[in-house]
């Protein structure tokens, strides 16, 4: 069980390095996009900014979208125990208790803290 867990930590903190843009402290939009399968305009949307705002990933309004998206990835790769199937869950899923919306649409417009909550009760056996 602890190995498995360090293995999850290990996948997930893998994950989250493997977005930094090079050479700053920031989550690189190109990167991310590219992580999720999206072009980097789809990111764009995922993340509820404007496009050119992609420009800049300096922007603190793009990184703290981009955080709060790595934040649920992160938590259901842990439940999973599979960065896969938590991004495939992410961007695909319909969430029943959400008027059917995925995690990603939830979390786009703003609703993170109630995709976390979901993730928990997952987690903790809570059934749909």
């Amino acid at each position: 069980m602890a190995q498995a867990l360090m293995t999850h930590t290990t996948v997930v903190s893998g994950f989250v390095d493997s977005l930094q843009e090079p050479r700053t402290p920031y989550i690189s939009p190109n990167r991310l996009s590219k992580a999720l399968g999206v072009p980097v305009t789809g990111l764009a949307e995922l993340t509820g900014v404007h496009r050119n705002t992609l420009r800049n990933p300096s922007s603190e309004r793009l990184q703290g979208r981009m955080r709060e998206m790595i934040k649920v990835i992160s938590a259901v790769a842990e439940l999973t125990g599979a960065l896969d199937k938590a991004i495939y869950w992410y961007r695909n899923e319909p969430i029943r208790d959400y008027d059917h919306k995925t995690a990603a649409e939830l979390v786009a417009e703003g609703h993170v803290e109630a995709v976390l909550a979901y993730v928990r009760d997952l987690g903790n056996g809570a059934r749909g």
